[in-house]
């Protein structure tokens, strides 16, 4: 069984991303190895839903969030997609398939506040790894981007005469957001330290690492989270928050929905509106007190 004209469809026709693919390609091939092992058939036609209903019983007995295991059922039900799509498959094994159930939880943001700390704690350091480190910040928090853009940002992203960021998001879609004056001061900085130790590895790579390469994702993470750990008692203090905490204080500002939905670089307001849930607790505590009926 090969993967590879289901893998060069996402890649050239829906055009996913290389993680993207990478997950889809991970999650349809553990399908398969657990069917060989225990069915031994590799045969995607003479899949039966038993057998998928089996591998997912697998996957929560082994401790598996029913989030994650949606996901890798979605893959597969992609990968059926497609050989319905090019007519190697009648009826997908999936098409009677519902979801397990997920408790939806609420993404609680940093405060103002909180980011405030951070942002001076890192603009008192004067090192490279510190400069660097508030430019990440800067920029997560002040753009909304992903981890994963962040990390793929190139010199050429930046545009110091329009005073914008050209960032590849989802599905290789560009998207261009406005720089704050602070954020351009940081990367003014910032460069000129880079082009110190940059090395030839990282030649076009915006963020690098103390030996001049690109950054990658676990140093992103350690990077927010020990930063982000000491200044906020928040559960979660991972990069994903920031881009929540963005989106949560713009709403609270009064900024359109449509216009945050643009920054995120989400495809449907529905996306975005995850994001209004603290807003709307925000504008109810402002309501409670401001209203006069509230004194009554």
């Amino acid at each position: 069984m090969s993967l590879n004209p289901f893998l060069e469809y996402l890649n050239l026709e829906k055009n996913y991303s290389k993680h993207t693919v990478l997950a889809y390609e991970k999650d349809v091939t553990a399908f398969f190895v657990f069917l060989k092992e225990n069915y031994g058939e590799d045969d995607p036609i003479a899949v039966a839903y038993a057998q998928i209903r089996s591998w997912i019983v697998s996957l929560v007995d082994a401790g598996v969030s029913n989030q994650s295991v949606n996901r890798k059922v979605s893959s597969l039900k992609a990968y059926y997609k497609f050989l319905l799509k090019v007519g190697d498959v009648a009826i997908s094994p999936l098409v009677k398939h519902k979801s397990l159930k997920v408790s939806k939880r609420v993404q609680i943001p940093f405060s103002e506040k909180e980011v405030g700390l951070v942002l001076q704690d890192l603009r008192e350091m004067q090192d490279f790894v510190s400069l660097r480190d508030l430019l990440m910040v800067e920029l997560l928090y002040g753009t909304g981007m992903r981890r994963a853009e962040l990390i793929d940002l190139t010199l050429g992203s930046v545009d110091f005469s329009q005073k914008t960021l050209k960032v590849l998001g989802k599905r290789n879609k560009e998207r261009l957001i406005p720089l704050l004056p602070g954020v351009i001061s940081t990367l003014d900085r910032y460069l000129i330290e880079r082009s110190r130790i940059a090395g030839e590895g990282s030649a076009e790579s915006l963020i690098v690492t103390a030996k001049g390469l690109k950054v990658y994702s676990t140093l992103v993470y350690r990077v927010i989270n020990r930063y982000f750990s000491e200044a906020s008692d928040k559960f979660k203090t991972s990069p994903h928050i920031l881009r929540h905490s963005f989106a949560t204080h713009l709403l609270n500002q009064g900024a359109d929905l449509n216009v945050v939905k643009e920054l995120l670089g989400h495809a449907s307001l529905a996306s975005t509106q995850v994001y209004t849930h603290n807003s709307i607790k925000a504008l109810k505590d402002v309501y409670s007190k401001a209203h006069p009926r509230t004194k009554k």
